[in-house]
Order: structure tokens, then sequence, then C-alpha cells
């Protein structure tokens, strides 16, 4: 196709934080919202399913890899620039590519106060949006304005109040789930300037939170499962008794860590050891507690059923 480059049998193991899964039979990388068009009009007219994926650090890709396009919105969808307006506070402008902690560090270059849990989400400023994604108290609907997306037949620009953000979840992720077509392509964020080092302060002590109580040293998606209304996945998951817990040697475990994560040590799991381990957990924890955890991963590609 000309000016986009779509390539066959793309090992995805490298697009994923979990360091695992196999390939994708197109893969293809735009850099406007008018290319992300030209590519659904493409996979539509081969017949072909179309998944759309960012930084990788929310998916489970399956072991068969994705037996159609993968579309990564990455670095050639990676705009930043800020804008101050009238009232001292910034506009900032992202493209879904950017790498949200880059945002996050951007913010805090510029003494925005606000963001300062963004510095730490592995994720891509589109995912952000998509799962509204937080932490630490803070969340991505806090500060967002403007959201532009593709919707299968234009590109449209809505409000943050048009977003209907719930914890990890957006106008665009449930759209998807109903099998629509929502590709984030970028968003505007106003925020308030303040002290730069209370904000650095606030940073550095977050990331260190981060650190001493998360796997980041081990492949993984984050969080593996949502917070349960009135409940804690990690603290279910521990009384349950599967902290550091791993059905064979595959590599696949419960973090002996943080058990609200599922880890890939050393990345020799496969995807189906992956999701034999969150199946088991979810059992075990419903048997022990009466709730029944939800994935907060995002499986890509064929599980099974």
């Amino acid at each position: 196709m000309a000016d986009i480059d779509i390539l066959e049998n793309v090992p995805l193991a490298g697009y994923s934080t979990f360091r695992c899964g196999g390939p994708a039979r197109y893969f293809a990388e735009p850099s406007t919202g008018d290319e992300v068009a030209v590519l659904f009009k493409w996979a539509e007219d081969k017949g072909i399913e179309v998944f759309v994926l960012g930084n990788g650090s929310n998916c489970l890709i399956s072991d068969e890899g994705f037996d159609g396009l993968i579309i990564r919105i990455g670095k050639k969808m990676g705009e930043l620039k800020s804008e101050e307006l009238e009232d001292g506070r910034v506009r900032i402008t992202c493209g879904a590519g950017l790498p949200f902690a880059r945002f996050g560090n951007y913010c805090t270059e510029l003494s925005l106060t606000g963001a300062e849990f963004a510095c730490g989400i592995p994720g891509s400023c589109g995912g952000a949006v998509f799962m509204n994604a937080g932490a630490y108290g803070g969340e991505t609907k806090d500060f967002i304005t403007k959201v532009s997306f593709w919707d299968g037949e234009g590109i449209r620009t809505i409000s943050g109040e048009e977003c209907a953000f719930g914890y990890r979840t957006s106008l665009f992720e449930k759209l998807s789930s109903e099998g629509k077509i929502a590709v984030i392509l970028g968003f505007e964020a106003v925020l308030s300037k303040g002290s730069k080092d209370e904000i650095t302060a606030l940073v550095d002590d977050l990331r260190a939170r981060r650190t001493n109580s998360q796997p980041l040293d081990v492949p993984s998606a984050g969080s593996t499962f949502k917070r349960p209304e009135g409940h804690f996945a990690a603290r279910l998951i521990e009384d349950a008794g599967l902290k550091g817990f791993a059905l064979d040697d595959s590599g696949a475990q419960v973090s002996p860590k943080h058990a609200g994560f599922i880890v890939n040590n050393g990345g020799t799991a496969r995807a189906s050891d992956v999701i034999r381990l969150i199946d088991y957990v979810v059992e075990k924890v419903f048997e022990n507690s009466g709730v029944r955890l939800e994935k907060e991963v995002r499986l890509v590609g064929n599980f099974g059923g």
C-alpha cells in the first residue's frame, strides 16, 4: 500500500510487556488518523479482523498470534506540545502513541500538577484514555478536556465529559466491547501550575512506592485484575493462599511481591500458561471468598473461548 508499510508474520512478543504471544498475520504502524482509516478499509476489503495495539502493557497475546491486521499506534503518532492559556493553566496536546509516562514527565518539567501518577504507568496515551488508567488516587479523566478518535466513518473530537470515564473504562472501551470502531488518535489535557519542588517530590515518592511494592523487573501486564467493589484483588488472592503460587515451572506465577500481578519469570511462559494461571486464580478466589475477579488485562487472538 502506497506510503504505508504492511508487514507480514510479525512476532508480537516484543510488542507486549508480558513478552509472550505469536505473530501477527499483518502489521502496520500508521502516522495519521487518515492512515488508520486507510488500513481499516484495506482490512475490510481482505475480510480480516483488526486489533489496535498501543504499548501492549495491558494485553495478553495468544500463542497463535493474531490472524488479521494489527494496527500499532506508536511513536509515529506521538506528538507532544503545550500552550499556555489566558488563565495561566497549560493545554497539553498528545498523540495516542506517546508513552503515558512521557506525558507525565513532560508535565513535571513544566511544573504542572495533577499528572504525577502518570510518570510510572507503562502504557501509551491512547491506552490510558481507553481504560482511564490511574494510580495512587489519580486518574486520566482528571485532566482530559478533549479526545480525538476515528469512529469508522470519520475523525471526531469529543469533550472529556462525553468520554463516559469510569473505573478502568471509558466510552471507547464500551464501544470496543460492543464490536464498534473507536480508535483513539490523541487527547488534549489542561493542567494547573504548581510548585516544581513539590511536584518532583511527589513523582519521586510515587516512583519509590511503585518500585518497592510492584514486580517491575519481571514481564507482566501490570495489575491483572480489576478491583472488585468493596475489596482489593491482591488481598483476596493472598487470602486464598496464592501469593507466589505457580501451577508449574513454565514461568507463569502469581508475584510473590504483589499478588495482584501475574508475572512471566524469565519471559519463558507461553500465553496459554499465563491464562491457565489466571483462570485458576479466579476460581480459587471465588471458592474462598465468593468474589469473582474480573480480568483487567485484554486478550488478543484465539484463546479457545
